[in-house]
């Protein structure tokens, strides 16, 4: 056994390369059997083993800067690191994180969740380095799915023309998370299956220099030629012409021509761009034939594949996807709009159902935002599918193209609170923070899937604005449905526990939440009403004033962002209008990141549990409260 022996990359280089295509199989075999029991993202790490242990073979980190765009395909770095012995923690609270981070090991020098962030930090490493005046390499690798996102574009631009030494490999597995759409998509299928591009690019140079040089408008002439002969025959000539040295396409498996190549990019002056063609899943017959599914899994059995995943009431998820085919049969104008999310974001059937209407952008959330807001004035009722964390790459666009228009976007804001394994970045919990104080906006959240219903024919019936439904990513309650679908009065909360010792104003998963937290508080002859606070953005006005009129105390829970969220809208209202009687106190998401470990233990780590609800209650109402532990620091 070879993986036993390597604890650091140092270990790596004392083997004989013959020795590399062994390894690689052990750690195809080590991950297929970790991740059966904890999950994560098999497909990716799969195909990029010899790609990461020629990276590592070649180049020295930490000293040398290794940038992995995103995250998913970094767990052979980690293995590669002194990682190996923590995979069966990995993606569990407390435990090995599923993407790069800066705390776990010297050798993560840059973390991200979102996509297309490598090419600008990789920028900004070798400028830093530079103006120190050092000498390490940075490389960044990146995926053809992330290429597609314009943050990438920018960072392109701005390398090409400083032209800093830096190495961009570009993984081309013709995947992100779904099949990737879009002009650099086919561009890169064009250049992938071109056999011959090797020869023809030598073969283009070699007759380019032997053109003579000459002067007047033959020389104009001449350059022409040049150039059209470099289009006709370079398929590569694109990041050429952006100011890299291109080599590639080459085969991301083949470990000897990996590091001839490394080396080789090592002696050219400038940003070199290497193209890897790779296969995602590779090594293991249910994740190469399924990448999709297997891009991101739950526990399997190795042996079939089979996921382990109990079946139960279906996701929010499902049920936004199935609700949005029935409102489509019933109007023409509707048009889901995805960034690169049709699997995640429940779209599949609805694409199946309707391809004319379904448009997935590839990794752009900002077009995606400008796209639905264009759309939306010409009459259209686009509904913009998005993870929360998602979201926020395109807050500009929300604020200047969607709400200054006052365009009729409807936002199907998926992964609405904490989202278990994936952890701090992909936490759902700032949109209610960066959306409610924006002019136009209206948000609201189900306290179930019945209700989720309702508020998806509520936002496509209103036609004064932009309009949001934010849900959680857990399975839905499974509750009746009801099979006439109806509006739900904008800036509404319903009663849905009656009491006169105290309010709990809940939304979402907190509205059960809060049911429970006032069974606890009736053993201490506390009789708290819990109010489905649906309604973020407007406010429930005429119920807040009567509340507090009536002089009830009241506990406001959301799983959100504490600072800008639901609790202080309330405060705010009520600080607007002058009313200091109303006692309120608040719980929410605390002024940090949590990291990543189930919804659950996220929600007792932030002190969003039911017995932390009775107990702030009972604070509130008899002024004494017991000592609960949080997962926070003190």
């Amino acid at each position: 056994m070879l993986l036993p022996q390597i604890n650091q990359p140092g270990d790596l280089k004392k083997l004989p390369t013959d020795q590399l295509a062994p390894l690689a199989q052990e750690i195809r075999q080590f991950l297929i059997e970790k991740l059966s029991a904890t999950g994560g993202h098999l497909a990716s790490n799969l195909g990029v083993v010899e790609l990461t242990l020629a990276l590592h073979y070649c180049y020295d980190s930490p000293k040398d800067k290794f940038i992995f765009d995103v995250g998913h395909q970094a767990y052979v770095h980690k293995i590669l690191t002194g990682r190996q012995d923590k995979f069966d923690t990995l993606r569990k609270y407390k435990g090995l994180c599923g993407f790069v981070k800066r705390a776990e090991s010297e050798h993560d020098v840059w973390e991200a969740g979102h996509s297309s962030t490598s090419l600008s930090a990789a920028m900004g490493m070798a400028m830093a380095r530079d103006l120190k005046g050092e000498t390490n390499k940075v490389v960044a690798v990146i995926g053809d799915g992330a290429l597609t996102g314009g943050m990438a574009f920018e960072a392109l631009n701005h390398i090409g023309h400083e032209k800093k030494n830096l190495l961009v490999v570009l993984n081309d597995n013709e995947m992100s998370i779904a099949p990737n759409v879009g002009a650099m998509h086919n561009y890169l299928s064009r250049v992938r299956a071109d056999k011959h591009y090797l020869r023809a690019k030598d073969d283009v140079e070699s007759l380019i220099k032997k053109i003579p040089a000459i002067g007047g408008k033959l020389a104009r002439t001449a350059e022409k030629v040049k150039d059209s002969l470099k289009y006709m025959m370079v398929p590569g000539v694109l990041f050429e012409e952006l100011g890299f040295t291109y080599i590639g396409p080459i085969d991301g498996h083949d470990l000897p021509k990996l590091m001839e190549t490394f080396r080789q990019s090592d002696n050219i002056e400038g940003p070199v761009l290497v193209h890897v063609v790779t296969t995602k899943g590779k090594g293991y017959k249910p994740a190469e034939a399924d990448s999709h599914k297997w891009h991101g899994i739950s526990p399997y059995k190795m042996e079939s594949g089979k996921t382990l995943k109990s079946a139960g009431n279906p996701m929010y998820t499902e049920v936004f996807g199935k609700t949005l085919i029935e409102l489509a049969e019933q109007d023409e104008r509707i048009v889901a709009v995805t960034p690169a999310m049709p699997g995640g974001s429940g779209l599949m059937e609805f694409a199946s159902r309707f391809p004319n209407r379904m448009i997935d952008v590839g990794i752009a959330e900002q077009h995606a935002a400008t796209l639905c807001a264009a759309m939306a004035l010409e009459g259209m009722k686009p509904v913009f599918a998005v993870y929360s964390t998602f979201m926020q790459r395109a807050y500009d666009q929300i604020v200047h193209d969607i709400c200054r228009h006052n365009a009729n976007v409807m936002f199907a804001i998926d992964r609405a609170g904490f989202v278990g394994a994936d952890g701090e970045t992909h936490q759902g919990v700032y949109d209610i923070a960066f959306l409610r104080h924006i002019p136009n906006m209206v948000l609201m959240m189900p306290k179930d899937e019945n209700e989720l219903r309702h508020m998806m024919k509520t936002a496509l019936d209103y036609d004064k604005g932009p309009i949001g439904f934010r849900y959680p990513r857990i399975n839905a309650l499974g509750v009746p449905l009801d099979p006439v679908l109806r509006d739900i009065p904008i800036g509404s909360w319903e009663t849905v526990r009656e009491g006169d010792s105290c309010a709990i104003l809940a939304v979402g998963p907190m509205v059960q939440t809060a049911l429970a937290a006032a069974e606890l508080l009736k053993s201490s002859g506390i009789q708290a009403s819990v109010v489905n606070a649906r309604f973020l953005k407007p406010l429930d006005e005429n119920m807040l004033t009567e509340l507090a009129d009536r002089g009830v105390k009241m506990l406001v829970m959301e799983e959100a962002s504490q600072a800008g969220g639901l609790g202080g809208a309330v405060l705010e209202f009520y600080a607007s209008r002058g009313i200091s009687h109303a006692e309120v106190r608040i719980m929410g998401v605390p002024d940090c990141f949590i990291e990543h470990g189930s919804i659950k233990e996220q929600q007792q780590e932030a002190g969003l549990t039911a017995e932390h609800a009775a107990n702030l209650a009972r604070e509130i109402v008899t002024g004494s409260r017991l000592e609960l532990k949080t997962g926070l620091p003190s």
